[in-house]
């Protein structure tokens, strides 16, 4: 099983030493991925209502994610660096590939882009998107990227996008780069059916919000029968578990690894935010035990 870690976002600040020294660290001590969460605007939780301003306010310092990738790229050597999640439908689609594209040329191949269609309307609303098609858009997004990433020259005509006989250059290492689907949220686990079925015939992998218990075992058999209903083998499509670190001992963790290896997790990422730690010795001090006693 392959084990990420959830850069704290929020809790890392702005020294940008500290944030080098974290993501060595982990590199270091052996973790698979990064991931790495995506806002670009708070919301005031004076003027608006919403249960995850707890965590992603106006006063929630969240560095943008593929420039901070960028930064990754160039202080780590092995480790994959993988977006959680890029809120795809609020960004434009062909400056996403060409993003993308150069995030994994500077990281030798290393980036997972891992997409959702987020809940802040007031972020979609200040980058002149549309909230209310997020997830219809966003499937044609991926066709638009995946299209960029393989052929030097793409004719696109869609539904909400037209391409006339253009590229980027340069192009990704990995062609396709792997695109992951992000669903559901501490307040919200359970996705949408839709947002299950855009995970069968589309996704390349998924990280969920939900629980492994016998509710998100259902959750997995749906996405599964979505995916052969689309003519695809559900094996090819990796399931990533999340482990939240605070208030539980290391035999919690232990219980937490196991159960999402039970219900067919191919990865888990360990959240260390949450604990009131430190950035980023603390941090990096319960990874490491995670890392030494849970897996």
């Amino acid at each position: 099983m392959k084990i990420g870690v959830i850069f704290p976002q929020t809790e890392c600040g702005t020294d940008v030493g500290a944030i080098a020294e974290f993501v060595r660290a982990v590199e270091a001590m052996g973790f698979d991925h990064l991931f790495v969460a995506d806002h670009v605007l708070g919301a005031d939780p004076r003027f608006h209502s919403h249960p995850s301003l707890v965590n992603y306010s106006h006063e929630s310092v969240v560095h943008e994610s593929l420039t901070l990738m960028a930064y990754f790229a160039a202080v780590t050597r092995r480790i994959t660096l993988a977006t959680g999640i890029l809120i795809l439908p609020q960004r434009q689609t062909v400056l996403v590939a060409k993003q993308a594209a150069e995030i994994d040329v500077l990281s030798g191949g290393r980036l997972r882009l891992g997409v959702g269609v987020g809940w802040n309307a007031v972020e979609f609303e200040a980058l002149n998107e549309t909230f209310e098609n997020r997830g219809r858009r966003s499937a044609e997004q991926v066709a638009v990227m995946r299209a960029l990433w393989t052929q030097e020259v793409v004719d696109f005509r869609g539904e909400f996008h037209r391409i006339d006989h253009a590229g980027l250059n340069p192009m990704p290492i990995q062609r396709p780069i792997p695109v992951w689907f992000g669903v559901g949220s501490r307040d919200h686990a359970v996705p949408p059916e839709a947002a299950l079925r855009r995970i069968g015939r589309l996704a390349d992998g998924w990280s969920p919000n939900f629980t492994p218990d016998d509710q998100g075992r259902a959750l997995v058999a749906r996405v599964h029968g979505y995916a052969r209903e689309a003519g695809r083998d559900p094996d090819r499509i990796p399931l990533e578990g999340r482990i939240r670190l605070a208030g539980q001992s290391p035999e919690g963790w232990t219980k937490q690894v196991d159960a999402w290896k039970a219900i067919g997790a191919a990865s888990v990422i360990a959240e260390p935010r949450g604990a009131g730690l430190k950035f980023p010795q603390g941090h990096l001090d319960v990874l490491r035990r995670f890392k030494d006693t849970a897996v």
